[in-house]
């Protein structure tokens, strides 16, 4: 389990438009936001980075570097951004199973074809958000078990406000004895 105010594991892969994401070497002036998906077999994953492409810019005016993976091949990868229609987002893929663990997403076993006729891989990764501070601590974290009721973008965008404007700390840090 990742800790609020702690140093987030490594996390390197490549970017559907060239490059390679790095969060050692982002410098983000507010937050390094990271969204894993489960993959281009999810239909809600499609819908869900749609609402995150259409606030790009208001994260982006907050500081808050924006940046969406999946363990999905480059070509699956590819056909979700495409899929999803926001060209300035940046796609990664080839998320190790290994880091997604590492960042505490739950792995699941793939049953078969999606309501949208895709195959599911064979493992994959829950979905999971983060926002990372440019020293590489965790500021805010959500996982799920499910691709079901995940928190909302816009209220996100509101919350990195209020953190920014009141000097908010992370929350959820302790970890002593009770």
């Amino acid at each position: 389990m990742l800790i609020p105010r702690t140093k987030v594991p490594k996390l390197t892969f490549p970017l559907v438009n060239g490059g390679t994401f790095d969060l050692e070497k982002e410098n983000p002036k507010s937050f390094n936001l990271i969204v894993f998906y489960r993959g281009l077999h999810c239909p809600l994953c499609a819908m869900y980075t749609k609402e995150l492409g259409s606030l790009l810019k208001d994260y982006q005016d907050k500081g808050v570097e924006v940046v969406v993976v999946s363990s999905d091949t480059k070509e699956r990868a590819e056909e979700f951004a495409t899929k999803v229609g926001f060209p300035e987002l940046k796609f990664g893929y080839g998320l190790s199973l290994a880091d997604a663990k590492q960042w505490g997403l739950y792995i699941s076993e793939g049953i078969g074809k999606t309501s949208i006729g895709i195959e599911e891989p064979a493992k994959f990764s829950e979905p999971g958000i983060f926002l990372v501070k440019p020293d590489k601590t965790l500021y805010y974290g959500s996982t799920q078990t499910m691709p079901f009721a995940r928190p909302s973008f816009t209220d996100l965008i509101k919350a990195v406000e209020f953190a920014i404007t009141k000097n908010y700390p992370a929350r959820g840090e302790y970890t002593s004895d009770l």
